[in-house]
């Protein structure tokens, strides 16, 4: 039997960023219909962002703890780790998305489950898993919004080996022995920090020459020595050639290829973060033209490019793959469908306008949760640069700060401003060191709102808090 329906907007995806775009269009007064074929709330909710954190909130408390005098020594044994399992598995609602759905019908939205798949212009076919068929049609727009998923190596056998991805990696219901942790980006140092925390004895092989390559190289640095002292092994310039699993055993054996040559490592788990795939193998892209399996490339309102109905939002149109960047652009493309279904003559499309994703290329701001934690917002040095600006980049050794002596005995941390000359503002900031995760959306308010350096100086810091580390970047700057 086949049921067809209308609406005004249809979602494919019901994670963060796809109820973003059912709220932002519920709230204009339009009808709306999502699909999810897994767990509402997507992958921050039960495989990423709420569980990594509930994980590794423990890690870090704990190293805080260490180093405040007086406190010390009560936290000198081990996590208790079957308490921080727990304790994660409450943060992911135990796999169940009752409160989600809950949360769903309470603004108005028609839930789908199954597998959806555009039929051509502004039509979605749903398959339920008891094979019910939905046909439905959206007068408006059909928003994209089914993130991606974590890409393995093409290996021989690997499937055979069972790997880790990020999923595995945070939904783990005991800790492995030996875990290999193969990537140097976001994913891989956070469960690495994690796990070897936990018990784990951790190794992360790298193919390039340091961690967390994507921001400032300082921050990659720190954040290694600190691995490193907590015994998890790194190896760099170290590429992955094959691995099996000894069926007897149940162990891994990695195969290796390094700056020493050939070589082979014995774990219980291989975890890859070797990157994202878009989810858009199975949509039905090819219904209207695109290819199957591709990102999908959108304007600044997040409508797909050569479309007047069609909107790709969060991961799958590869502009900046966090869920909040994903949620913010929901937010924009929310408003511009909600704009043009009413016909508005003109979008606010300029730079940092209502219906313009600016932050994406501008301001986006990133935490990575280890001990110490690496935050920034806005360009690196390299990416101004590179970008045509004339810059200057300015450092200061946040050990300096009083309220990071306060915070930590032998506070390690490092910040630097990137400043465009010519414009005199901040084009972006890298805070590195404990605690700095609640410091960095102060960097991306300065850079959203391209505040001068001439009214920043008087946006006086508390004291003594680690936020005077922008008092003492602006008197490096001025000298």
């Amino acid at each position: 039997m086949t049921e067809a329906e209308e609406y005004d907007v249809v979602v494919l995806g019901a994670g963060p960023v796809g109820e973003n775009v059912a709220d932002r269009v519920r709230a204009a007064g339009l009808s709306c219909a999502v699909v999810e074929s897994e767990l509402v709330g997507g992958e921050c909710s039960y495989w990423a962002c709420m569980p990594s954190k509930a994980l590794l909130r423990p890690v870090v408390a704990r190293a805080d703890a260490r180093a405040v005098p007086g406190l010390r020594q009560s936290v000198r044994g081990p996590l208790d780790a079957e308490a921080v399992l727990a304790h994660r598995d409450e943060y992911a609602s135990h796999w169940k998305d009752d409160g989600q759905v809950e949360w769903l019908d309470g603004i108005g939205v028609h839930l789908y489950r199954g597998h959806g798949r555009l039929y051509g212009t502004r039509k979605v076919g749903v398959t339920s898993p008891e094979g019910q068929h939905h046909v439905l049609t959206a007068r408006h727009a059909v928003a994209v919004c089914t993130g991606s998923r974590a890409r393995l190596p093409d290996l021989p056998g690997l499937a055979d080996v069972g790997p880790w991805t990020s999923r595995e990696a945070t939904s783990a219901k005991q800790v492995p022995g030996r875990l290999v942790v193969v990537g140097g980006g976001v994913v891989a140092v956070e469960m690495a920090t994690a796990w070897q925390a936990l018990g784990a004895r951790v190794t992360v092989l790298v193919r390039g020459g340091g961690l967390l390559e994507k921001m400032e190289s300082f921050a990659g640095e720190l954040v290694a020595d600190a691995l490193r002292e907590a015994g998890a092994e790194i190896r760099t310039h170290t590429s992955i050639t094959g691995a099996v699993r000894d069926a007897a055993s149940g162990a891994v054996t990695v195969s290796l290829r390094g700056p020493e040559g050939e070589g082979s490592l014995e774990a219980d788990e291989i975890l890859f973060a070797t990157g994202r795939a878009p989810r858009t193998d199975d949509i039905g892209l090819d219904t209207i033209g695109l290819d199957p399996g591709s990102w999908l490339p959108v304007d600044d309102s997040c409508r797909v490019e050569g479309s007047d109905w069609l909107y790709a939002v969060g991961d799958v149109n590869h502009r900046a793959l966090l869920t909040h960047q994903g949620k913010y652009q929901a937010r924009i493309a929310g408003a511009a469908i909600a704009a043009r279904a009413a016909r508005t003559p003109v979008l606010e499309s300029d730079p940092w306008g209502a219906h313009a994703a600016t932050a994406d290329h501008a301001a986006v701001p990133q935490v990575v949760f280890t001990d110490p934690e690496a935050a920034s917002a806005g360009l690196t040095l390299a990416e101004a640069e590179a970008a045509g600006h004339r810059v200057r980049a300015v450092d200061y050794d946040m050990s300096g700060v009083a309220g990071a002596g306060l915070y930590a005995d032998g506070y390690r941390g490092r910040a630097r401003m990137v400043v465009d000359e010519d414009r005199r503002v901040v084009l972006g900031v890298t805070f590195v060191g404990p605690g700095v995760g609640e410091l960095i959306h102060s960097a991306t308010v300065a850079i959203a709102g391209e505040v001068p350096l001439e009214r920043l100086w008087h946006a006086v810091p508390s004291y003594p808090t680690i936020s005077e580390v922008w008092l003492r970047l602006l008197e490096t700057y001025r000298g």
